[in-house]
């Protein structure tokens, strides 16, 4: 059997990857999921994984650099990025025949994947990692480095609820909806308020936990059920924790193509 490693710090991803891995390929062992860079290098040695799942940005080594210290090691297994990081990485990483996926990956996205990793592992056994050069991955670690946004990610919020200031984790959030000058932060304990304009928050939230799905509306993606139809054909989310349901607007339907 096959075996593979996942290494994400961003645990939700990282179990999705697993289910539909093991929907698309149930032959594949998953050997270990790590959540940094150094840990990923650590299993990578003891285990010797013929597949390994590398997200580009985790604490400890990025995943250009875990690929960068495995290149002339014994037994160094196929690598497959994981990126958010926006099209124009993507099309680097075609140019130079490097597998990615773009997080969330799409079924059909990671079936392409695994039809890629099944030939190459018919035909040629394990390489060096992907067959990349440390100058080609310098390389992309320049592309990518020059693609990230000054705006450092958002890990707290601080909002007004009621006669109180709360600090909520992104963790917590449900959904942010724009209301007249403020911004309404959903927990499943509640309602809070902040003045962080909406498209503040875009720029600040991982793309690959929040999409907005409404000019107004940015929902967690580890907080959705699924979607339902109203009676005037609006797509609607419908959310875990929550009873509400969210419309979407035409602009961000491609995101549910999959549900």
């Amino acid at each position: 059997m096959p075996t593979a490693l996942i290494a994400d710090d961003e645990i939700a991803l990282a179990d999705y990857l697993q289910t539909q891995l093991a929907e698309l390929w149930p032959e594949l062992n998953i050997v270990a999921c790590a959540h940094n860079g150094v840990d990923a290098l650590r299993l990578i040695d003891e285990l010797a994984p013929d597949i390994a799942f590398l997200d580009i940005r985790m604490p400890g080594h990025s995943g250009l650099e875990v690929a960068q210290r495995l290149i002339g090691a014994k037994d160094a297994p196929h690598i497959v990025f994981v990126t958010a990081y926006d099209q124009y990485a993507v099309d680097a990483f075609e140019r130079e025949a490097v597998d990615y996926l773009l997080k969330p990956p799409s079924l059909e996205r990671l079936g392409r994947c695994v039809d890629k990793l099944k030939r190459q592992l018919e035909q040629a056994g394990k390489p060096s990692p992907a067959g990349l050069p440390g100058e080609l991955l310098q390389q992309l670690a320049g592309l990518l480095g020059q693609g990230q946004t000054a705006s450092p990610r958002l890990d707290w919020i601080r909002a007004a609820q009621g006669n109180e200031t709360r600090l909520i984790s992104v963790d917590e959030v449900i959904y942010f909806e724009a209301r007249d000058k403020y911004v309404s932060v959903f927990t499943a304990e509640g309602e809070a308020l902040i003045r962080t304009p909406l498209k503040e928050l875009v720029d600040s939230l991982n793309p690959a936990q929040f999409w907005q799905v409404h000019r107004g509306t940015i929902i967690a993606v580890r907080h959705i059920a699924g979607t339902v139809r109203d009676f005037r054909g609006r797509t609607l989310v419908k959310l875990k924790q929550r009873s509400e349901q969210l419309p979407v607007s035409r602009a961000y339907l491609h995101l549910f193509r999959q549900m």
